[in-house]
């Protein structure tokens, strides 16, 4: 009979550091927001509030809709569950097994990222803004009244869907550009594609019905979260980012 898998066998001497960014731990981890959100999804799609969801979620299902029509599931399916299935499968084989302790330290890694990101990045703002007069007032979204669920069920989408748009496809996206196409060195690749990434993922909060009011100083505080999202993405993967940012947002909107 098969032994569960110890820290050595699972990681094969490998520390946590690197095991957390391992595509069979990273997008394992963030499985339970895809389901989360798309399980409230459903089943508040017959509710009162049943046409809100993410704006991330929206704006990628729009975007296959376009190209593939009626086909858009199969081509999500294919562009995305498709790829990290095989990312996840290659890794197990060349990598070995899972071990719980992983996840246990990424949720842990992640509920402190998450706790933290609000108050440092709103302090670096404030002394921004600070510097130019401006006096600092972050809050009052216009989804603070919506039902419990409602709010939990955007937190989620935001994680998973948010990270997946302005991370994973812009950043890596506009780097890939620059390199290939302008030869950009990688670090000034690396630089403009989170510069960029980062102020369209703060813009993107003030579109539609239920976008904030444009303000210098949430817009300046959301460019440096997208900074900080950045950032978090490069150096610790993408599932330890999308449960940051989605338990700061249940942190935000439920708490």
């Amino acid at each position: 009979m098969d032994r569960p898998p110890t820290r050595a066998r699972a990681g094969r001497g490998a520390s946590y550091w690197a095991l957390a960014r391992a595509p069979r731990y990273s997008l394992l981890f963030a499985l339970p927001l895809l389901v989360g959100y798309q399980v409230l999804a459903a089943v508040l799609s017959r509710g009162p509030t049943g046409g809100i969801r993410n704006g991330a979620d929206v704006l990628l299902e729009d975007a296959l809709v376009l190209v593939f029509g009626r086909y858009e599931p199969v081509a999500f399916a294919v562009a995305v569950i498709g790829p990290s299935l095989w990312l996840v499968t290659r890794d197990l084989r060349r990598g070995g097994g899972l071990a719980a302790w992983v996840f246990g330290g990424m949720l842990a890694e992640s509920c402190v990222l998450g706790a933290l990101f609000g108050t440092v990045v709103g302090v670096i703002s404030a002394n921004l803004l600070h510097l130019v007069h401006v006096r600092m007032a972050i809050g009052g979204s216009p989804l603070a009244a919506a039902p419990l669920a409602t709010r939990l069920m955007l937190a989620l989408g935001a994680g998973i869907y948010e990270e997946l748009l302005f991370r994973v496809l812009l950043v890596s996206g506009i780097a890939a550009l620059g390199r290939r196409a302008f030869g950009w060195r990688p670090g000034a690749a690396g630089t403009v594609a989170v510069l960029v990434s980062a102020t369209v993922f703060s813009a993107f909060h003030y579109i539609g019905p239920y976008g904030d009011p444009l303000r210098l100083d949430s817009f300046v505080f959301r460019l440096l979260g997208g900074i900080a999202f950045s950032a978090l993405y490069i150096l610790r993967g993408f599932g330890i980012t999308a449960w940051t940012h989605a338990l700061y947002d249940i942190l935000v909107l439920v708490a």
